[in-house]
């Protein structure tokens, strides 16, 4: 049974539980399996060699979570090859696909968390009440070592942008 952590976190000021552990810097970043789309899975092994920067948003139909992609995505754009962007939701392949063509993002990569829950559960963001990702940022080197961690308090709470891309900009 995963590690639950009661009240660590609200949705609209309500308390929720989040399942799995509280990922530090200096951590080995846990491995995971999510979708690119129903059939194609991606790890963080994919991403190998590069410095990562994993945006977790629990639905991209909701106003902050759209705005966070499309900020990162901007930023993305400025970041350069060695530095590989991820969000990841809960949210189906098919309708991450129909936001991103919406939307216009084509700097970053959406991963979805649905079918198992492997990266809510090793990375602690798992809601259990909703079965969402909860909010947070991670920054991760070339090695796979944590370097900058968020874990926002209240989802409907924007993340510190400028703070996770000065991380991703002090490993290039």
């Amino acid at each position: 049974m995963s590690e639950e952590r009661i009240g660590v976190a609200t949705v609209g000021g309500n308390p929720i539980t989040l399942i799995g552990p509280e990922l530090k810097v200096g951590d080995q970043a846990p491995e995971f399996t999510v979708n690119k789309d129903l059939t194609e899975e991606a790890t963080l092994s994919d991403y190998n060699g590069k410095v990562k920067l994993i945006s977790v948003v629990p639905s991209l139909d909701t106003r902050v979570c759209d705005a966070q992609t499309r900020r990162f995505n901007e930023e993305a754009a400025k970041l350069g090859s060695h530095v590989a962007v991820l969000t990841i939701s809960v949210d189906l392949p098919f309708a991450q696909s129909r936001f991103c063509t919406v939307a216009g993002i084509e700097n970053l990569d959406t991963l979805s968390d649905y079918k198992f829950h492997t990266f809510g559960k090793a990375y602690g963001v798992l809601i259990k009440e909703l079965q969402l990702d909860m909010r947070s940022i991670f920054v991760i080197d070339e090695e796979n070592t944590i370097r900058y961690v968020q874990y926002l308090k209240e989802m409907k709470e924007h993340p510190d942008y400028d703070a996770a891309l000065e991380a991703v900009r002090s490993l290039l």
